[in-house]
């Protein structure tokens, strides 16, 4: 029998706001159901008055669910963490010391490590010194059987985090983080590894353990920043998911490489990870990706603007791909119906839908013969990139927000769907919820991907799949493998959840007469004018 896995909720600087935190936990709760642990990296305490907090000391108030937290990072708040091995705070809240490593009554391993990083001696009573780090490193890293940990919770970010991921943001995490907690997670190897303090949730794609083709394989790593509880601009500060430990998982199970992996982020080669030196910036090659061209015949090494690093002058660009007959699509082919174009651009242009869910439910297509995002070549997805930015602006203009799809499966064009929803409607975690409920209603693993991923990272080209963008910049997406129901996109969007129009479902049944499509076409082209970029080149 499987083993059940743990719903764990883990959250960023509290900051002394604890009904807030509390009470949005009992909402989560009520919504999803009991979680097992909540677990508190950061500044737990904050500067605020001690009387919200005295409510839960006494016991007139009280956690709502078993709630785990590192201690101080500043001396002001040395005051509350009364024993350096750890206590219980209040009924639910314990704190669990300055280090050590947590196993619960399921297996599951959670290392700790509380404060901030300090090279002086003495060390503060909010610190942690190389000795910290490197006695942890030592307890759990000597055994033979070692494979790594399943959380480290740790209140700094690692240096250097940011490298080979995706980006950080307003964090520079090169100059920002420390070096010793990036030793610590080198070392340790954890699965999830949480961290706070810089007031910003950034998910960094997983990063990998091992050495491809010099090491066997390992399991990926997840990092994971969070917000300030409360937080006037809204940032995430609470992170739900679910973890097997991983003394209970099958090998093969438990080293499956998530799509989107990337080269681990503080060292550059297995050799590295061996020595127990502090951990200095990888030597990146260039800012930008690179990918192996597999067309050449020597396999020399592009860069992902389209230069081949060997020649100093940029290739020629290149015609638009042709299709291999008849296109509704391609802007060149005599069957588009071009009355319904509405705005074109160097490489896309804008087309209203046929048999719109709306009278601005628009498509972004590519000039040339695309079938996917995934093959689109870089100049393409970059000004698809600002047409999508730019229809958000425009529909946030007109009190919409706008929600993206692409079905890459009985298709030959790409078309990128995109469908404005009133604000009025429902909120976006309506729409998400909308989308995983009526997926798992006709059993689709539709899987939520980080906001900052990039499908040609999950998707190969030529494979067929199912994308969904949400405003927020959250992503759903289906690998299809067999039957994919053709009109699933619109039937979420127009269910009575969102749109109300059952009744639209299929475009087939929302088609108007050729006059009243060059009507909505001039009413749109007026209305986007203000928002064109392309009156801009």
């Amino acid at each position: 029998m499987a083993q059940k896995p743990l719903r764990l909720l883990a959250c960023g600087d509290v900051e002394g706001k604890f009904d807030v935190l509390f009470n949005r936990v009992r909402a989560i709760q009520k919504k999803s159901g009991d979680f097992d642990l909540l677990l508190c990296v950061g500044n737990f305490f904050g500067s605020t008055p001690d009387a919200e907090w005295e409510e839960y000391k006494t016991g007139i108030k009280k956690a709502p669910i078993q709630t785990y937290v590192l201690g101080a990072n500043n001396q002001e708040t040395v005051k509350y963490f009364e024993d350096a091995d750890g206590c219980e705070l209040a009924e639910n809240v314990t704190y669990l010391g300055r280090k050590g490593i947590f196993t619960g009554s399921s297996g599951l391993q959670i290392v700790y490590l509380s404060g901030t990083e300090s090279l002086n001696e003495p060390v503060p009573g909010y610190s942690f010194s190389p000795k910290d780090v490197s006695s942890l490193r030592t307890m759990l890293c000597s055994t033979p059987q070692f494979k790594g940990v399943d959380i480290l919770l740790t209140s700094p970010w690692p240096k250097y985090v940011g490298n080979f991921g995706n980006p950080s943001g307003e964090v520079d995490t090169k100059k920002c983080g420390s070096s010793l907690v990036s030793s610590l997670a080198t070392g340790l190897k954890p699965r999830y590894h949480f961290a706070a303090l810089e007031k910003t949730y950034y998910e960094r794609l997983p990063y990998r353990n091992h050495v491809v083709l010099q090491e066997n394989a390992q399991h990926a790593t997840r990092f994971i920043a969070l917000a300030n509880v409360g937080n006037p601009e809204k940032k995430k500060y609470l992170y739900a998911f679910s973890i097997v430990p991983m003394k209970l998982m099958d090998t093969a199970e438990l080293v499956k490489q998530p799509p989107d992996v990337t080269e681990n982020p503080y060292r550059k080669s297995g050799k590295e990870a061996a020595t127990g030196k502090q951990i200095s910036a990888p030597e990146e090659e260039s800012s930008c990706q690179f990918f192996f061209d597999l067309n050449e015949k020597q396999g020399r090494k592009r860069s992902s603007t389209g230069r081949d690093s060997k020649s100093p002058h940029p290739k020629q660009p290149r015609k638009p791909p042709q299709p291999p007959g008849p296109c509704w699509f391609c802007l060149a082919s005599p069957e588009v119906e071009k009355h319904l174009v509405v705005n074109i651009g160097t490489h896309c242009y804008l087309a209203l839908a046929k048999g719109g869910l709306a009278d601005d439910h628009v498509l972004i297509l590519p000039i040339g013969h695309y079938q996917s995002v995934v093959e689109l070549s870089a100049e393409v997805v970059e000004e698809v990139e600002k047409y999508k930015a730019t229809l958000r602006r425009f529909f946030k203009s007109r009190g919409k927000r706008c929600v993206l799809f692409e079905r890459n499966y009985k298709s030959h064009h790409l078309q990128l769907q995109v469908i404005p929803v009133p604000l009025s409607c429902c909120a976006t975690d309506d729409i998400k919820d909308a989308f995983i409920t009526q997926a798992q209603e006709q059993q689709i693993e539709l899987l939520e991907i980080p906001e900052h991923s990039d499908i040609k990272q999950i998707a190969q080209p030529g494979a067929a799949y199912f994308y969904v963008e949400l405003d927020t910049g959250e992503k759903l997406f289906h690998r299809i493998k067999k039957n994919f129901p053709l009109q699933f996109g619109r039937e979420v969007l127009a269910s009575e959840a969102i749109l109300n129009i059952p009744d639209k479902s299929d475009w087939r049944q929302c088609q108007v007469s050729k006059e009243e499509e060059e009507t909505l076409a001039r009413r749109f082209r007026k209305d986007f004018e203000p928002f064109d970029f392309t009156l801009d080149d």
